[in-house]
């Protein structure tokens, strides 16, 4: 590690500053206006003290993530971070330190030392509503394809307790996300409240240009906001809606294997988070849950279709993991189309798609850099796929059906092999 790296994080509190070498973090960090700041949420109830830890630890993860460079790291991609955080529980943290730092190495591919401070404080709401009025459902809502399929079936589903999205603004495409709720919103039967949070971080290190570009804790400040609102409404479950596919995401290189591939919504991923909340709650526990780890992106599309969405409500999302930077004036052009998650909607929405996309795969014009994630599908796609495949990158929990997971994944990958364009041939030759 280099000075510059910094890898000492403390997460201040009331009146206790950090030691020397170590680099301050607080709410200041996070560029969000006040109605979206934590205390400011919209929740029907208060949070218990260790739902408010969760989601302090979090936010103070996805701060140390975004201030400290991997190009620093040795082989620019692993670091060793240490973090202290103030929890209001305190006396049930230090136990469940094995399972949060396990959590974190999975998402980030990091190592990761933990220390707890109390007391720290609740982060809690101005008033408590009764339980009549609070949410039976909590879920994440991205405006992605495979949130809007999930928050379209159950706001469909007709009774009178309130379904609460909740979705963290993407900057430059918040209209997408806007228009994504707008569809959810006329096809309600039922009450549908929303809370939208921010997720920019800004780097209050003078020697940093920038932030770190890798976002592998994300998936993990999302899940934690989305327990804390069960938590606080008295909801059981915290849904994050995800298709098979990419919750396992199976690395189409060598070079893509662990964390080097997103593991947000992987099975080991929620087993470890589970377990963790089974160790710190007291009191009614908040299961996390992906409802579309069955499906694929043509099922999750179609279930989508069923729920009374357009193809032209479709077309209107973010699926992108590297949006375009250049867009035109008024363009909703939000989708590049050569990512790997752009090739799983492309195959998704096949001969549905209405979608503006930046380039196609299979162009000639391509260059190799762009091409990049075609040719490695292409790759994938020509050799076998099994079981020991499934199981070698990252394990899947007990409970978790391994031949139902792999038969998702064999079922994607037949969709997949519909972009085979014969004109592309001359590409990959």
């Amino acid at each position: 590690m280099t000075t510059a790296h910094r890898p000492f994080f403390w997460l201040e509190s009331a009146g206790v500053k950090p030691p020397p070498g170590w680099q301050p973090l607080s709410d200041r960090n996070y560029w969000e206006a006040k109605p979206r700041a934590p205390q400011w949420q919209s929740l029907m109830g208060s949070a218990p003290p260790w739902a408010d830890d969760l989601h302090r630890i979090g936010r103070a993860v996805f701060a140390a993530d975004k201030h400290a460079r991997r190009d620093a790291a040795f082989d620019r991609w692993t670091r060793h971070m240490r973090l202290s955080v103030p929890v209001a529980a305190y006396e049930r943290w230090p136990a469940a330190r094995p399972l949060l730092t396990s959590l974190l190495r999975t998402l980030t591919g990091d190592h990761w030392e933990v220390e707890f401070r109390g007391p720290g404080l609740a982060t809690n709401v101005p008033f408590t509503f009764d339980r009549g009025s609070r949410a039976a459902e909590v879920c994440l809502f991205s405006g992605g394809l495979d949130s809007l399929s999930w928050a379209a079936r159950r706001a469909t589903f007709r009774t009178s307790e309130e379904l609460l999205l909740i979705t963290f603004g993407e900057q430059n495409f918040g209209h997408l996300q806007e228009s994504a709720y707008a569809a959810v919103h006329r096809r309600r039967s039922r009450p549908v409240r929303r809370i939208t949070l921010s997720q920019t971080v800004r780097v209050q290190d003078r020697g940093q240009a920038a932030p770190e570009r890798s976002t592998r804790s994300r998936g993990f400040l999302y899940a934690a906001t989305a327990v804390r609102a069960a938590a606080a409404e008295g909801a059981p479950v915290a849904h994050i809606p995800e298709n098979g596919q990419l919750s396992i995401n199976p690395p189409l290189t060598p070079a893509r294997a662990g964390a080097c591939s997103t593991r947000s919504v992987h099975p080991w991923t929620l087993h470890l988070l589970n377990r963790l909340i089974a160790a710190v709650a007291d009191g009614p526990v908040v299961h996390v849950h992906n409802p579309l780890a069955h499906l694929t992106k043509r099922q999750v599309c179609h279930s989508a279709l069923d729920a009374g969405l357009t193809p032209a409500d479709l077309a209107a999302t973010l699926t992108c993991g590297t949006p375009p930077q250049h867009r035109p004036h008024g363009s909703d052009l939000a989708n590049c189309g050569l990512c790997y998650p752009c090739l799983v909607r492309r195959a998704g929405l096949l001969g549905m798609d209405d979608t503006p996309y930046e380039s196609d795969p299979w162009d000639p014009r391509l260059n190799r850099g762009q091409a990049e994630h075609w040719r490695a599908l292409l790759n994938w796609l020509d050799v076998p796929y099994t079981l020991r495949d499934l199981i070698a990158d990252t394990p899947l929990p007990p409970g978790v059906d391994p031949q139902a997971t792999l038969a998702v994944i064999m079922k994607g990958r037949e969709e997949l092999s519909g972009l085979r364009p014969t004109q592309s041939s001359a590409l990959w030759q």
